[in-house]
This record gives C-alpha cells, structure tokens and sequence, in this order.
C-alpha cells in the first residue's frame, strides 16, 4: 500500500504552515489576549487565596443557601472544603478553582453571544457546526500543541486549551435554548410590535435560561475535566499531584489527588443545580 501515501495529501505540513503564519504575525494579538488571561486568573486566584480559606468556604456555602434556600447544598460545600483542607489540597484545589472559574467566564461571554447569533442565523449554524464537531471531537492533547507554540508554559495555554475543549458546550446549549422558543411567545411579542432587540431580552433570553444554565454547568464540569491534562502544560492545581503520581506510579498520590477532583466535582455540580431542591 505504499503507493497510497506516494502522493500523500499534506495536512500536516498545512496545519504548520498555517501556525507558523500566526505566530509571526499574530504575535501582538495572541500578546495581548494573554496579558488579558493572566489577569483573570489573577484575580481570581487573589480572591480565593487571600483571605482565610474559612472565610472564603463561609462566603461559598452563604451564597449556596441564597441561591438554593436548603441547609443541604451549603453542609456539602462545608464538609467537602473542610475534607479537602484535611488532605492538604487547599492551594492545589483553588488554583483549579481558578482554572475552572476563568474558563467558565471565557466561555459563557463568548458561547452565549454566538448561539444567540446561530439561533437567528441559520447559514451561520450550517456552517459553524462541522467546526463545533471538529472541537469536540478532536482528541485533547492536540489543543496543547497551538496552546505552547502561541502562549508558552504555564496557566495561560491551559486556559487556552480548556475553552477550545468546553466552548461548544455554550454555544449548543444556548442556540438550542434559542431556537426552541415557542412560537406563540414569539408571535405575541410580533403582535405587540416588539423589536428584535425587546424579544431577545424579554422573550428568548428567558425561554432559554435553563438551556444556558445548563450550558454553564457543562461548562464548569468539562472544565474541571481538564485540569489533568492542564497541568501537562504548566498550570497549576490539582492535575499536578496527579501527573506526579503517574510518574512515581505512586498509588496513594493518584487515588488521593483523583479523591479530591471528584469531590470538588460534586459540590460543583450540585450547587449549579438551581430549581432542583424540593
């Protein structure tokens, strides 16, 4: 069979080709997009890190109840934090905390405007989803590749990384919550004369919040999904003590370190899940 690959079709010199065209001259646009980064997780690692960490569990497990007005989401998110702080893995599980929290801002600010946008454009959802099926199924060590060539070592190409991995998510969630308005609401916003804008906001948006909600959780736990494979390329958090662990083939390490992600996996899947409380 070598004569199928005599007249090879060049997909990877291509796709080279094409990152080396960016990183020349794309060099002040990737520059800047993470100086931007950097500072998100900055300052939400300062936030996390700064204070006591019972305060910032207090503050978590008061903002449950708020939202969930139930004792039991709260208890979770005490005894959870307080089994992780027994363990030694409070930097550790705020730096991923961090990691998560970024991705989810980067995420939902850039999937909820384009799935609004695919919602209203039916050209542009033909042609976006071979490229959202693209990302969700190319294997994920393959985004840290660009990630390292345009942004280097550290917490930036993990970020980078995670929202190629996790943006599909939003913007699937949210064109679905779009697209599934009922037609009636729709027909009497017309009849009243709403404008695009007044049916967006008042009509659609409200329609579709569950969609997006539920969009903002597989957000936040694919996110949380990627901190092994994040920490590969320099990030800090909990993917750390698991890459170690793989390297010593330290059984203990693994399974604590792997305990920890599941259980921040936990309160964060139960938190988000808003409405659900009987």
């Amino acid at each position: 069979m070598d004569w199928m690959t005599e007249y090879k079709i060049p997909v990877g010199d291509a796709a080279e080709a094409v990152f080396n065209w960016l990183q020349k001259h794309g060099a002040v646009i990737f520059d800047g997009m993470a100086e931007a980064m950097e500072w998100l997780i900055d300052a939400i690692l300062w936030v996390l890190q700064s204070p006591h960490p019972l305060i910032v569990v207090a503050v978590m497990a008061a903002a449950s109840w708020f939202v969930h007005r139930t004792w039991k989401v709260p208890a979770l998110i005490v005894v959870g934090f307080l089994f992780i702080m027994n363990q030694g893995y409070w930097e550790e599980t705020t730096e991923s905390l961090t990691l998560v929290l970024s991705a989810c801002v980067v995420c939902m600010g850039v999937g909820v405007p384009i799935g609004i946008a695919m919602a209203h454009r039916p050209r542009l959802y033909a042609w976006m989803r071979p490229v959202l099926d693209l990302m969700q199924t190319l294997p994920t060590f393959v985004y840290l590749i660009p990630a390292i060539v345009f942004f280097g070592i550290g917490m930036v190409p993990g970020l980078i990384a995670t929202v190629i991995f996790v943006v599909p998510a939003p913007i699937r969630l949210t064109y679905l919550g779009i697209s599934s308005t009922p037609t009636a609401l729709i027909e009497a916003a017309d009849a009243f004369g709403a404008t695009p804008q007044q049916k967006l906001w008042k009509v659609e948006l409200p329609s579709a919040l569950p969609q997006i909600m539920a969009g903002m959780n597989q957000t936040i736990m694919l996110s949380l999904s990627m901190v092994v494979i994040a920490a590969l390329v320099g990030a800090d958090g909990l993917g750390v003590p698991v890459v170690r662990a793989l390297n010593r083939v330290d059984t203990g390490l693994g399974f604590e370190a792997g305990l920890i992600i599941v259980v921040v996996a936990i309160m964060l899947d139960r938190a988000l899940r808003v409405g659900e409380d009987k």
